[in-house]
């Protein structure tokens, strides 16, 4: 069966409210492509309408992190991040015990705002990724403001945070390049590349169209960037794709992104190898719910696990109009 009908037949399925299910064999019929499980809406991570904290009624962009025994007297086993992105943003926190929530707002949201004297001072910042450093025993916080720019902290509890430095704009792509976002952050050895983690981040140009980009770095502080796209929107025929990300399966890399921003769409799944030379787009990675919270819309992934059992937080909803949604394999 040709990518093309095999994609169709999960829009298919998407559009009466099915599971997304690759047409590849009755072993497989239940998973994902690349044996990645299928995942099912469990509930939304809290009420955000209950939120002290939301001053746009809008939330993107979660990032769960586990930090029992990474912290000293967490919250919760559990720290879940994420943000509005209409300004003035703001980087918040809630924090559970499990992993199928509910989860407790952090009371002195937002723990990163849109103003860090004397570092910037900018409309708003959003989209928070934590990468847990075992070396430093350190959270590292990687969020834009402006949307040209992404910006890295430090923590050693997940709450309080140090100001370190720019890592990423849109100058350090070509000239036209108006917008790099929504960057997360992953270990990842590249030995040819002499680098230990891998960034995937959205570019926009002055076409605005987006497509994802990628770069490298030895200490995830310094980079290298691609001057030409990880991933295109032809590529895998859509108009948009942004907010990437990257998960690993039977011994192979992943980008996980969605597609049309400034519609409904799906998840889509690209294999890109674990030197990131592959470029095997396999469709349809989760189709989102017809109605709530997903209302035809599913975005920014992030992903863990909780005594075997594997889950998904997403980005729920009409774009600006978004709810943090968890969903749990199948």
């Amino acid at each position: 069966m040709t990518e093309l009908s095999r994609r169709a037949t999960l829009r298919a399925a998407a559009g009466l409210g099915l599971a997304a299910l690759p047409v590849l064999n009755a072993a497989t019929a239940n998973a994902a492509p690349a044996g990645f499980p299928d995942y099912k809406f469990l509930r939304v991570a809290f009420d955000k309408n209950a939120l002290k904290y939301n001053p746009t009624g809008e939330l993107i962009f979660p990032c769960i992190r586990g930090v029992a025994g990474r912290v000293a007297k967490p919250l919760g086993r559990y720290y879940l991040y994420y943000a509005p992105h209409d300004p003035p943003g703001g980087i918040c926190l809630s924090y559970a015990d499990s992993l199928e929530g509910p989860f407790t707002e952090y009371p002195g949201n937002p723990i990163v705002s849109r103003a860090w004297n004397p570092h910037y001072d900018v409309s708003h910042v959003s989209s928070p990724h934590v990468l847990w450093r075992e070396d430093l025993r350190e959270l590292w916080l990687y969020f834009h403001g402006e949307n040209t720019t992404t910006r890295l902290a430090r923590s050693k509890d997940g709450i309080n945070f140090s100001y370190d430095k720019v890592v990423l704009s849109a100058s350090m792509l070509p000239s036209g390049t108006t917008e790099t976002s929504y960057a997360r952050v992953f270990e990842q050895s590249l030995p040819r590349l002499g680098a230990n983690y891998v960034m995937v981040f959205m570019i926009n140009n002055a076409a605005n169209r987006r497509s994802i980009g990628w770069g490298w770095s030895a200490d995830a502080r310094n980079w290298t960037f691609a001057q030409e796209p990880l991933i295109r929107p032809a590529d895998v025929g859509a108009r948009d794709i942004g907010a990437p990300t990257v998960a690993r399966r039977n011994g192979s890399t992943y980008v996980i992104y969605h597609e049309n921003i400034e519609a409904g769409g799906s998840m889509l799944i690209t294999e890109v190898g674990n030197d990131f030379s592959k470029r095997n787009h396999l469709g349809v990675f989760h189709a989102p719910l017809p109605g709530a919270p997903d209302n035809g819309r599913c975005a920014a992934a992030s992903f863990g696990t909780m005594d075997g059992v594997e889950y998904m937080f997403y980005e729920a909803g009409a774009r600006l109009e978004g709810a943090i949604a968890i969903a749990k394999a199948r």
